[in-house]
């Protein structure tokens, strides 16, 4: 009986494995199959939602209360939170056979919960009462009980409308940094086109004197999308998406913001106020610490949506941050933002978890599967992983440094750090636009004031020992490495960041297969090689290893966690790796070097010279 149970936990640890690399596992919203659902509404029951105005002292985020009364109560009825509150019937697509049954609800809920959370007594009284959290999303809500389960769906009874005193309002702001060093950007969400209001952010340093920046606005509609579910089921409204830069910023100064709207009538609504703390000059000697992970997701507070399954750790690396809040500087946030996979209002309830840690240090992103892949999109991998977002919300609703957004790689400086962040969802190999791009960006740097130099990419373009990878027997993804790792060596990159891969790994300082460099937890001098990480434990479902385990593999954790660096001076790193649970190092290293050790000839990683004189 024992090996059974084994068995079976090595098959569902295989199969998750398996559903990081082709995309599979259920978005939770998609198990439900909302355009069959019938009418079954019955005269005794009720449903009945509290509070009916939210937001009345300006919250954007609210517990409300949701009383059932059901006199034919099943274990599988379920509530739905819909937002905007009223059905429409007229957004669904046509029928062209006669016989199928015209969809009467065409949009996914927000979120769910099953209806016997409420208590053991449900199913034998029929009454109960669930408790949701809802953040403002520019629209009214309202819930409605279902029986029949998530593949059945038969509407039984729909509550009274609620709503947030101003749905739109400015909200969840998102910092990044700018494409100058001295430039701050701030984004974020309303329900405000600019033919309503123009929207701006008030900023200065703490006692001086404020000053006001315009914003662009953007946002995008259904017919962006490249399929379904974000064409059909799961679209919703994004509201309208600001961004402000806010430029000449005086470094390592702490600077407040609010967010503005001016509206016709000559008055403003404001958002909270906020602060962050400028960045500081490329190459200036300080300590600077820099928060690493990817594929974290989304969760719910409130326990809805079986998100406990789907991304389990999520909460628990954003909690841990906002309680380390004040001691790292910037985040890289390297791909799988939100697995929201075509459920465009999980994009609102995103920023709002981060909000907390985007409002306050610059918040940085890169280009997963799940933000990409669509077919006969542009897409490097033709798969239907972002769920027809083909990259729109995540280009719409983050801002970074990009020549053109659609190509989502870029480079950023900060301090002693140098960040070339590449797009694995687009060709990267020799010969490509991205391969010049990657070239330049490393070229680029002056390793005399910016001794750090970081390459970070959502797939593993580089080295692990996932099981899918150990299966296909390249520990890579394929073709990952082969055209970059010339460039990595020729221009001495120090560490190398991937995602995807539902775990955390490091491996030696390597080079073709081979570490360069015996040490494990401190490196001195010239290194030779670069060291490669796999810090994709941010929160979604963990992927199994290899039961082989390379020899260039150091060290491998199945768990929840990311990765900061602590840059002290030009001459001294600090590596630590943190599990989310505990925010405890379970693995580091350090280095520290002189000039001369990065201008050293490594294998590789020089040009060929003359004896000339």
């Amino acid at each position: 009986m024992e090996c059974f149970w084994v068995f079976l936990l090595i098959a569902a640890n295989l199969n998750l494995g398996r559903a990081h690399i082709n995309g599979a596992g259920d978005q939770p919203l998609a198990k439900i199959n909302i355009l069959k659902t019938t009418i079954a509404l019955h005269g005794s029951a009720n449903v009945t939602a509290q509070p009916a105005l939210l937001g009345l002292k300006g919250e954007d985020t609210q517990w409300v209360t949701v009383n059932l009364m059901n006199p034919n109560p099943g274990v599988d009825d379920w509530v739905g939170v819909f937002s905007p509150a009223k059905f429409n019937p007229e957004t669904c697509p046509p029928v062209n056979d006669p016989k199928e049954q015209v969809p009467y609800i065409c949009s996914a809920p927000i979120k769910y919960k099953y209806a016997n959370e409420s208590g053991s007594s449900y199913t034998k009284t029929g009454t109960g009462a669930l408790r949701f959290q809802l953040i403002n999303q520019r629209a009214d809500f309202s819930f409605a009980l279902f029986s029949g389960g998530l593949s059945d769906p038969k509407l039984v009874a729909i509550s009274n409308f609620i709503s947030f005193a101003n749905p739109k309002a400015p909200l969840y702001p998102r910092l990044a940094l700018g494409k100058s060093w001295n430039e701050m950007t701030v984004t974020w969400t309303s329900g405000y086109d600019i033919d309503e209001a123009i929207p701006f952010v008030e900023w200065g340093r703490k006692g001086d004197l404020q000053l006001r920046s315009p914003a662009g606005t953007l946002t995008f509609k259904r017919n962006s999308m490249c399929g379904s579910p974000a064409r059909t089921v799961g679209w919703r409204d994004p509201g309208f998406i600001h961004t402000s830069f806010l430029k000449n910023l005086w470094p390592n100064f702490v600077y407040t913001y609010r967010m503005g709207h001016y509206l016709s009538n000559g008055s403003v609504v404001w958002s909270k106020e906020y602060s962050f703390k400028a960045s500081p000059y490329p190459g200036q000697d300080s300590l600077q610490r820099v928060i690493m992970f990817g594929d974290m997701g989304k969760a719910e507070r409130d326990g809805s949506n079986e998100y406990s399954d789907y991304q389990p750790g999520s909460l628990n690396t954003t909690d841990q941050l906002i309680r380390d809040l004040s001691n790292f500087d910037i985040v890289f946030h390297i791909g799988d933002l939100t697995y929201s996979n075509g459920y465009i209002s999980q994009w609102d309830q995103f920023t709002a978890q981060v909000e907390p840690i985007a409002s306050t240090v610059p918040y940085m992103v890169a280009s997963g599967n799940h933000e990409r892949d669509w077919p006969n999109s542009g897409s490097f991998y033709d798969t239907t992983d972002s769920g027809g977002e083909c990259g729109v919300p995540a280009e719409t609703m983050f801002y970074f440094p990009a020549e053109n957004r659609a190509k989502f790689w870029y480079s950023a400086d900060y301090g002693l750090f140098h960040f070339c962040i590449a797009d694995s969802e687009h060709d990267w190999r020799e010969g490509s636009e991205q391969y010049r791009f990657i070239e330049k960006c490393l070229a680029s740097v002056d390793r005399h004031r910016q001794p750090w130099l970081i390459f970070a990419a959502h797939r593993v373009l580089g080295y692990s020992s996932d099981y899918w990878y150990g299966q296909e027997g390249t520990f890579e993804e394929p073709m990952g490495r082969e055209s970059l790792q010339r460039l990595w060596q020729k221009y001495k990159v120090d560490i190398a960041f991937y995602g995807h891969v539902h775990n955390y790994e490091r491996t030696c300082p390597i080079y073709q297969n081979q570490c360069v460099n015996n040490e494990r937890n401190h490196y001195s001098g010239v290194v030779n090689g670069t060291i490669h990480v796999v810090v994709g434990g941010g929160g979604s479902h963990l992927s199994a290893f290899s039961e082989v385990t390379p020899n260039w593999s150091l060290y491998r954790d199945y768990d929840w966690g990311f990765v900061k660096l602590t840059a002290f001076n030009q001459s001294s790193l600090l590596f630590e790796y943190k599990k989310s649970r505990d925010g405890k190092v379970y693995d580091s290293f350090t280095i520290s070097r002189d000039y001369r050790d990065i201008l050293a000839c490594v294998h590789d990683g020089c040009e060929s010279i003359t004896m000339a004189s």
